[in-house]
């Protein structure tokens, strides 16, 4: 059965978005979003839903509400489940009533799913509560557009006033304001771009705040608070101070490997960009890696030098004939990320180097005797090979075969640019491997980064990095991404102490 579902996106913060509106998303055969749809939820709906903007900036308008109107009737008595996301809440200056009034008057069957409104949003990520018993037991909300329109000398008289879209009529409005005995000293605030990582404020109070966002260079959209309650910010802003709060940094992993390093840099306050510079592709020529599984039970030693190998060889055993049944080899891992995908299988890694780089896997197997012994390496395409010739070198008959190679994506130059060019440059660039900094050497070009600093997950890479004429700044010890973060924190908590 065909339904409309009417859904808030929320202010901003991807993760905002309520359980319910989730799962409205989840069944979306169509989903119309806005400008100001968080652009990440739109991944929440089925590969098959057609995506379709119709967006509304200032002088920019997509569709006309009537057009808007129509498509939600007409994908609906197709029979599809439709989802028309917006930003903020449905029914608080996003038209919402509008659109339940079309589909009421044509018969369809909707649902409004409430949404986080950008006010609320505000007040929770600057730490102004837009009520507070000390200060004001009234709200007001209004929109900006039409000045003229509004009776200010019964608004302004809200303890706390709240501004939708008037970012480019507030000096007027706050000299209608003052005009009708608004103190001219009132604590007042912009924000723009709420409970996003990019979230930017200009506080100041009602006779200074224009001056200060023309000075700021601030842009639509802001929403603009006026009120007592703004002078609490100072004591209340926990979002403006987590560690890595303003920080861009840029995240280069594959892309199915960025989201953790990503998801724990925006907990920290950073706005996090990914520009994957490598993909996982699998191996040019499966042969040798089949054969290999083909004869598992004749091995000794199985060495992973990355959680891709394991994925890539296990998919590849998945597919054959053979299954883990088969395996009499000890199991070593290069580092913790790998033992980890190792361990997900339910196996025991057996040995792991106290270095994580391939010089410390060599150094753990000191101890073994190695002479006869056959060992399988399956790895990418093109790897250090210091592995296989110092194994040898102690008589194991060692066979490297190619789990899966890497590939610079081909949209990498093209976003690289995007981003390293913007008038904002990123802070903080990571690599996490000589691949990803050489591709995006590669992509964007060593004068790009200038400015840039670079950090780096290990000394095999930092090499790299530096070969490429490029300072790393900060090097993780040990090298992993968990500490890769810390070592960034560590130097912003420097910058602080010393500014």
């Amino acid at each position: 059965m065909s339904k409309v579902y009417l859904v808030g996106g929320g202010p901003g913060d991807p993760d905002l978005i309520t359980v319910k509106g989730r799962n409205a998303l989840a069944r979306a055969d169509v989903v119309l979003f806005d400008y100001l749809a968080p652009d990440a939820l739109l991944d929440l709906a089925p590969g098959h839903a057609e995506r379709l903007y119709v967006g509304k900036k200032r002088a920019d308008h997509a569709f006309s509400q009537d057009e808007i109107c129509a498509l939600l009737i007409d994908r609906a008595r197709r029979g599809l489940t439709v989802v028309r996301l917006k930003g903020g809440d449905p029914f608080l200056f996003g038209r919402g009533g509008e659109e339940a009034e079309a589909l009421a008057d044509a018969g369809i069957a909707f649902e409004v799913v409430p949404g986080v409104t950008a006010p609320l949003g505000i007040a929770a990520y600057t730490g102004v509560p837009l009520t507070h018993r000390e200060h004001t037991s009234a709200v007001s909300f209004v929109t900006g557009h039409a000045v003229e329109a509004i009776d200010w000398g019964k608004v302004g008289l809200s303890e706390t006033l709240v501004i939708y879209m008037g970012l480019t009529t507030f000096a007027q409005i706050a000299r209608e304001l003052i005009a009708r005995g608004r103190a001219p000293e009132t604590p007042a605030m912009a924000v723009r771009w709420a409970t996003r990582p990019d979230q930017e404020t200009v506080t100041g109070t009602l006779a200074t705040l224009p001056a200060k966002i023309a000075e700021r260079g601030l842009k639509p959209p802001a929403t603009i608070v006026v009120g007592e309650v703004v002078a609490l910010r100072e004591k209340l802003d926990w979002f403006g101070r987590l560690p890595l709060s303003g920080r861009r940094i840029v995240v280069t992993r594959a892309r199915e490997q960025a989201d953790a390093l990503s998801a724990r840099l925006r907990e920290l306050g950073a706005d996090a960009i990914e520009l994957p510079t490598i993909e996982i592709q699998p191996p040019s020529d499966p042969a040798p890696l089949e054969r290999a599984i083909a004869e598992l039970g004749t091995y000794d030693w199985l060495i992973f030098t990355s959680a891709n190998g394991v994925r890539h060889f296990v998919s590849a055993l998945d597919r054959s004939p053979t299954d883990w049944r088969a395996l009499r080899a000890k199991i070593c891992a290069i580092g913790p990320a790998t033992r980890a995908a190792v361990e997900a299988l339910h196996l025991k890694v057996d040995l792991m180097g106290a270095e994580y780089v391939a010089e410390g896997l060599v150094e753990a197997f000191a101890p073994y005797d190695l002479a006869g012994k056959r060992v399988l390496l399956p790895r990418a395409k093109v790897a250090r090979d210091l592995v296989p010739v110092e194994l040898a070198k102690r008589g194991a008959e060692v066979d490297v075969v190619e789990a899966y190679q890497t590939a610079m994506p081909a949209e990498a130059e093209a976003r690289g640019w995007a981003i390293f060019s913007a008038q904002h440059k990123p802070d903080w660039v990571t690599v996490t491997s000589s691949s990803t900094a050489r591709n995006l050497v590669s992509a964007v070009g060593k004068e790009a980064l200038a400015g840039v600093r670079i950090a780096s997950i290990g000394p095999v890479t930092s090499r790299t990095v530096r070969d490429l004429g490029l300072e790393v700044a900060a090097e993780a010890k040990p090298y992993t991404v968990d500490a890769l973060v810390e070592v960034m924190l560590r130097v912003a908590a420097g910058s602080r102490s010393s500014s």
